[in-house]
């Protein structure tokens, strides 16, 4: 079943279907490549057993919101076959319905589970939250000397500088910052001294840090409700890679460099050296 939906999204790609219905599809299936696709119908077509996408999960595919999936490609390959540009409401109706490599994804989560015991061993993972959360927050601790302790309230636990000043962390995993910014909830910002965001990329490196006083995230960015929204293009002069008004912060140099990623690490390595 997958070498002939796969032959047969390479031979559905060969060319153009402008003329066609098929761009009104909702679902889409991904060939052996990112850039290689195939219409439900168009399968349905070729192969009249198959009735519905229950038919392919029986067969090892699985669906998933062409929004949640990060395929750019997609895009692109959609304006090629149908000669339109596809819209933000009709991307949102569309799903993607792909065939994982289940041995490959089976090894990587034996060595997950292995990198995971060794980062529980050294006690970076202690609790329930997912890996790049509580490693953002492991970098804080590391690099600039935060104090976790418990917290009275229900939220677990809260970061206390050496001198016992409270801060807010936050962690953002991604590679790039949505155009909305960093998410954080207006009254925890207000019950601490300092506000630090730690930007950890996808491949687990920090790609920037943010430390600012709380008091002037809430006099400059808290609006009429709970949330406050940190855009780059608000915030972007305060980051390490820009200004080292912050560095004096900076407990563990080493570590910061030895976690940042390259473009940070040649950003901030001339500024620590001259701040000592």
């Amino acid at each position: 079943m997958k070498n002939f939906i796969s032959e047969l999204a390479d031979e559905f790609s060969s060319q153009t279907h402008g003329s066609s219905d098929f761009w009104k599809d909702h679902y889409f299936i991904r060939g052996e490549k990112d850039d290689v696709f195939l219409p439900l119908s168009f399968l349905q077509k070729k192969d009249p057993k198959i009735k519905d996408t229950a038919y392919l999960q029986a067969n090892g595919y699985v669906i998933s919101s062409l929004t949640y999936l990060d395929l750019r490609s997609f895009d692109k390959w959609y304006k090629k076959m149908f000669n339109r540009k596809l819209t933000l409401k009709e991307k949102k109706a569309i799903d993607i319905i792909h065939f994982p490599d289940s041995k490959k994804i089976f090894e990587a989560v034996e060595i997950v589970d292995q990198v995971y015991q060794i980062l529980k061993d050294h006690k970076v993972l202690v609790n329930g939250k997912n890996l790049p959360v509580q490693l953002g927050e492991w970098y804080a601790k590391l690099i600039l000397g935060l104090h976790q302790k418990k917290s009275s309230s229900q939220r677990g636990f809260d970061f206390y500088t050496h001198d016992n000043k409270k801060v807010e962390v936050k962690i953002h995993w991604q590679d790039t910052t949505s155009p909305k910014g960093v998410k954080l909830k207006k009254s925890l910002v207000e019950m601490s001294d300092y506000t630090v965001v730690m930007y950890v990329a996808k491949n687990f490196m920090l790609r920037d840090i943010l430390l600012l006083d709380s008091d002037f995230v809430i006099r400059k960015f808290a609006g009429k409700g709970h949330t406050i929204f940190l855009k780059d293009s608000d915030i972007h002069t305060y980051f390490f890679s820009k200004s080292n008004k912050h560095y004096d912060k900076i407990v563990n140099k080493t570590a910061l460099m030895q976690f940042s990623s390259p473009s940070l690490a040649l950003k901030i390595d001339e500024k620590i050296n001259t701040n000592g």
